[in-house]
């Protein structure tokens, strides 16, 4: 049965030796699909012969596949969190894509990888190396046969099956960003940056027109599942419609008020578009009236994403760009309480003219992600959710089974913090070692990427080290009104303001009554280190040769240095000061046994021994006897 089901037994091939708990989430909808050919009826007949389900668990067995449950969409939503499907690399997930016959998940990532997971233990299969840049969209021809794929340099891919690259062209020069199939797979249509659409020839790879209209990148495409109708998205905040064999846009469809992220048919009947910008609402437009009918309201960020359920007719997913995944039936309103429920469009007396109706989430996943989802893609069969994001995960969801409500509290649902509380959710101690460790290289590599900008230096010559803040004075000032020091003039033209000197009396005193001699030109000086710049006003240090500057009087300032090989230094430094400590030890245990023989041989005179002859055997001067 489709839902998840946890393997409670032994691993068979360990259960010899004492047997090995099997938790791995894993799907069979084979059992649904038995139940529903048992008692199958045809499509014009009502499914009203199957019993109903019921929220407890002896109706599990009572479970049906999406097809046997067409008139509740409801049964098929992906509610249940399944299995969360990392890379060892991680990179942000960009495409996600069912195979056609729905044994593996293909997903595309910014490092140009595809990465195959098993689709029902969810398990690493493969991974390949399949572009040389980010991969952008991925796209199954109708017949099931090709695989088209594009990044982010606007090179398009052929496919087989079997992940065998046949054929490479240069479709934009710019990134492009979706793809999609004709229903006769003959001609394929590419949406790129440079704010063009291109319809290709399949067989030939090669360029047949170019649709041009909008005013800025175009981010999405769609072709009709059975016209000869495009959909194209926009960064100008614009949906238009394409007829493909003219090129001619046939209308614009205005709504959104930021650039439109996707642009879907509904894949069944094909009358509804869905589209999702960088606002909180969807909207959903009907092509016979070429207007919006629903509002799908409830995301409190951008939406992201959005996909239809392959079965269902009336069930939409957004992924928003907070990481929330919303579900919407656009047959059940399900306003907020204190909410007034508004008119459909179709019940109204005049539909063209009616307002759309707003359409709230029938169920909200508020933490499915961390950060936005990027794609999703229901399997074939339509009771698996796959999801891709920017958080480096591919997630799956499915329905909960019969009377199974503890999904409701965990941490896709409520929160890590929340669930951890109550219990219901616990990370293990080896995850968060992980992610500390993470989180310590991100802050490391930030750190040295800072480390390369300009050093914010106050002080000429010293890199990285400011002023000190004084304390503000009681009037509001850092001087007290600014009020200038006064001090004595100072030898060696030391600029005014300075500290005063330190008494001699007490330098005489420190020296037993006499102070050093000096040499005739003073305390001498280490030389500065090379580019140190003094400031105005000072004299010249010795090895500088005279006032700093070139021939014209221009002071010149070094390059400051670098961090990185201050760092280096200190490193060698404390291998240094390894070595000698190493060195000392060494002569201390030394000095141990030759203190050790010497009470030896005091011992064995005193006592009348035998001479005995002490060597170093080991490394303490272990005694040995002849």
């Amino acid at each position: 049965m489709d839902g998840g089901y946890d393997h409670g037994g032994f691993d068979g091939g360990r259960a010899r030796i004492g047997g090995r708990p099997n938790r791995r989430n894993a799907t069979d909808i084979g059992n649904t699909y038995v139940h529903y050919l048992e008692n199958r009826r045809p499509k014009y007949q009502a499914s009203r012969g199957f019993e109903a389900e019921r929220p407890t668990s002896s109706y599990i067995h009572d479970m049906l596949p999406s097809a046997g449950r067409r008139s509740r969409p409801v049964d098929s939503i992906p509610a249940r969190h399944l299995h969360s499907s990392l890379n060892k690399v991680k990179h942000p997930v960009n495409v996600v894509k069912w195979t056609p016959e729905g044994r593996r998940l293909l997903t595309g990532s910014t490092s140009g990888e595809f990465t195959l997971w098993n689709g029902t233990g969810f398990n690493f299969e493969t991974i390949m190396q399949a572009h040389d840049h980010a991969l952008r969209a991925v796209t199954y021809s109708h017949n099931d046969e090709w695989l088209i794929s594009a990044d982010q340099a606007g090179i398009v891919k052929y496919w087989q099956t079997n992940f065998n690259n046949v054929k490479e062209i240069k479709a934009h020069g710019d990134p492009v960003r979706d793809l999609a199939f004709a229903p006769t797979d003959s001609k394929f249509v590419t949406a790129s940056d440079d704010a063009s659409l291109k319809i290709f020839d399949f067989a030939g790879g090669t360029e047949e027109s170019v649709l041009t209209g909008h005013q800025w990148d175009a981010k999405c495409v769609d072709w009709h599942p059975t016209k000869g109708l495009l959909v194209s998205g926009s960064k100008d905040h614009q949906v238009k419609l394409w007829d493909p064999r003219t090129g001619r846009c046939l209308t614009t469809l205005h709504g959104h008020k930021n650039t439109v992220a996707m642009t879907k048919f509904e894949p069944t009947n094909g009358v509804l578009l869905a589209s999702c910008a960088r606002d909180p609402v969807a909207r959903v437009f009907d092509i016979r009236m070429m207007r919006d009918v629903f509002l799908l309201k409830g995301h409190d960020k951008e939406i992201s994403s959005l996909t239809w359920h392959p079965i269902h007719s009336s069930m939409l997913t957004t992924g928003g760009g907070d990481g929330a995944m919303h579900h919407y039936l656009l047959d059940e309103q399900n306003p907020p309480p204190g909410t007034a429920s508004t008119l459909s469009p179709y019940d109204s007396v005049n539909p063209t003219e009616a307002s759309a109706q707003t359409i709230y989430p029938a169920h909200k996943t508020q933490y499915a992600h961390e950060y936005a989802i990027w794609a999703m893609d229901w399997h074939p069969l339509g009771h698996i959710l796959a999801t891709g994001a920017n958080d480096k995960v591919t997630r799956f969801w499915t329905r909960p089974r019969p009377g199974e409500d503890s999904y409701i509290n965990d941490r896709w649902h409520i929160g890590q913090a929340a669930a951890e509380a109550q219990g219901t959710w616990k990370k293990s101690e080896a995850a968060r070692m992980r992610e500390e460790e993470e989180a310590e290289a991100e802050d490391e590599a930030d750190a040295l990427l800072d480390q390369n900008g300009p050093s914010r230096s106050y002080l000429p010559g010293l890199p990285g080290i400011g002023l000190p803040v004084l304390p503000p004075h009681p009037d509001g000032t850092s001087l007290g009104g600014a009020q200038q020091l006064d001090f004595p003039p100072l030898p060696m033209g030391f600029p005014p303001g300075a500290p005063p000197p330190m008494d001699m009396e007490s330098l005489k005193k420190m020296f037993g009554g006499n102070l050093p001699p000096l040499p005739p030109n003073g305390m001498p000086l280490p030389p500065p280190p090379p580019g140190f710049v003094m400031p105005p006003g000072f004299p010249p240090l010795p090895g500088m040769g005279g006032p700093v500057g070139d021939a014209a009087g221009v002071r010149k300032r070094g390059p400051l240095p670098s961090q990185e090989e201050s760092l280096q230094a200190e490193m060698r430094l404390v291998e240094v000061m390894g070595e000698l400590e190493e060195e000392v030890d060494d002569a201390r245990e030394r000095e141990r046994a030759e203190l050790w023989g010497i009470k030896i041989h005091r011992k064995a005179e005193s006592a009348s021994w035998p001479l005995l002859r002490w060597q170093n055997c080991g490394e303490f001067g272990n005694i040995c006897a002849e």
